[in-house]
């Protein structure tokens, strides 16, 4: 499963947005640190189910009971770890401890507050520039990981260990692999006589050893705040999403407790029954549908589908064992979507489903089409796919 991390400094909104998209129950505190220890729950990534589709193009009703109103939530692991301060490198806040809870994710979605109220120690002010919050984020994770490069980059320099398989061994756990490395070598084009490196050279390639793995999208939080719009602007130079944490989570605690109906991600809800709403809730909803309005959505969700789809390149597959009804043996349509990295293939598929049934593929089948696919079929976004292996 895709891991997720949520980053940023204390009393940003990060586990605002973790209880939004998760709903499950964590401290929220305007105060630094509120979140001590990495908390782990499931977030979901949006897309339209194939079932109306299917449904259009064979004219056939299929009932699927794993949609809601043809849009389908795919599970990723997201992980609300502590916030990061300057120093976090030199063991300032939870220092080391953060860096551990933060590495293990494919991903990074930086919670920032876009108002401007709070400072790169978590502390309310009047004025914060955004952008020295990121720059700052940036090179925490950059002194962090520069700080295990140094330990092994003397005996690199003096010819007694080899580059890439030297930091793979202190790279592993971190999910940095030696593609990483290799296109970080390319892009910073730096020559393999490591002796004549710079200090600015060796901070350069862990800077895109950084981004090439753990890359990062900006969550600009409190977009509805004063200030906010003017913030946002300076941003030019990040992948960035306007959000409000705070009014996804009002819209999705109020969905759980059946007094509206909203799926994440959509630019209005639906009033269930007026007649349990009090004066407070009113109000409350009243102001969210202005923010809709203005807004179109609170990017909540906006983000975490920018994150996986776009940042990360993954696709959404469909595995059935019945291509026929596209369904389980047990008869349930289209019962699991897989997230695959784009590029990936049936025999990939195959081996995501389970070991064994890679080890025996013979062929996959386009349910779509009822046509064969081979191993080496590159996978589309949609594709609803049947394996076929050796018993």
């Amino acid at each position: 499963m895709i891991e997720l991390a949520l980053v940023g400094v204390p009393n940003s909104g990060k586990s605002t947005f973790f209880k939004a998209v998760t709903l499950k129950d964590v401290k929220i505190a305007n105060y630094p640190f509120t979140t001590l220890e990495p908390n782990e729950g499931l977030a979901y990534v949006s897309t339209n189910c194939p079932c109306k589709e299917l449904e259009k193009k064979f004219d056939i009703k299929i009932d699927c009971k794993k949609c809601i109103d043809g849009v389908r939530f795919v599970p990723v692991k997201l992980w609300d770890v502590a916030g990061l301060v300057p120093d976090a490198h030199l063991g300032k806040g939870r220092g080391n401890a953060f860096m551990d809870d933060l590495m293990q994710a494919s991903g990074f979605i930086h919670i920032l507050d876009i108002s401007g109220r709070t400072n790169n120690e978590g502390n309310p002010v009047e004025n914060n520039d955004p952008r020295e919050t990121v720059k700052m984020l940036e090179k925490e994770i950059d002194f962090w990981l520069l700080g295990l490069i140094k330990k092994d980059w003397k005996a690199v320099v003096l010819g007694k260990k080899e580059f890439i398989p030297t930091f793979l061994t202190r790279f592993s756990g971190l999910g940095i692999k030696d593609i990483h490395i290799e296109n970080a070598l390319e892009k910073t084009k730096l020559i393999h006589e490591f002796d004549k490196w710079t200090d600015a050279d060796l901070l350069n390639f862990v800077k895109e050893v950084r981004k090439e793995s753990k890359p990062m999208i900006v969550a600009a939080n409190k977009i509805d705040f004063p200030g906010a719009d003017e913030n946002l602007k300076q941003l030019d130079n990040y992948e960035v999403t306007p959000c409000s944490a705070e009014v996804e989570l009002a819209l999705r605690e109020a969905s759980k407790e059946g007094l509206i109906k909203y799926i994440p991600g959509f630019s209005s809800f639906q009033i269930l029954n007026e007649s349990k709403l009090n004066e407070q809730q009113k109000k409350a909803l009243m102001f969210i549908n202005k923010f809709l309005n203005k807004f179109g959505s609170t990017g909540v969700q906006q983000v975490l589908n920018k994150m996986v789809f776009q940042i990360l390149d993954m696709i959404v597959v469909y595995p059935v064992e019945n291509e026929h009804k596209f369904s389980d043996k047990k008869g349930n349509v289209l019962p699991d979507a897989y997230l695959m990295k784009r590029g990936s293939t049936a025999h990939d598929l195959a081996y995501k489903i389970h070991e064994d049934i890679g080890k025996k593929f013979i062929t996959a089948v386009d349910a779509r089409t009822g046509k064969n696919v081979a191993g080496d079929y590159k996978l589309k976004d949609g594709d609803i796919i049947s394996v076929k292996a050796a018993k």
